[in-house]
């Protein structure tokens, strides 16, 4: 353990702090094995150190960018073990990119029948509205 006096590292709320990251997120982060468990004090402090800044930052941006938890979890294994090539990240953001363009696709679908269906609708003070109907059926 590392003695209280002569850590040179940051607590948890420091950071937080220095990523602009929720507490609970990197407690959930550390909690799923997505963050390394920190080394901790005699006293039991948990102490962060700049890979951690790094690691969390790593993070954020790839949830930023949509990855999910496990496409992160794939894309840090293959760093962690240092034998990552540029192929096999590239094969994890291509199949993630392919993801983000579908649900584009799905979401220009969905604001092309709302814009419709809004259009439909009168907007008065009257029972009919084309817009439940369109839910309703």
């Amino acid at each position: 353990m590392i003695d209280h006096g002569s850590a040179k590292g940051m607590k948890r709320a420091q950071l937080a702090r220095q990523t602009g990251c929720n507490l609970e997120t990197i407690r959930y982060y550390e909690k799923i094995s997505l963050m390394p468990d920190p080394p901790r004090t005699a006293s039991g402090y948990r102490v962060y150190d700049e890979s951690h800044v790094e690691r969390l930052r790593f993070i954020l941006r790839g949830r930023e960018l949509g990855f999910s938890i496990d496409e992160l979890r794939g894309l840090l294994s293959l760093v962690d073990r240092g034998t990552q090539t540029c192929a096999e990240v590239k094969l994890l953001t291509d199949q993630h990119l392919a993801d983000v363009r579908a649900k584009i696709k799905d979401l220009k679908r969905i604001e092309k029948v709302l814009a419709a269906t809004a259009a439909q609708c009168s907007g008065k003070q009257v029972p009919e509205c084309p817009v439940l109907e369109a839910l309703g059926s």
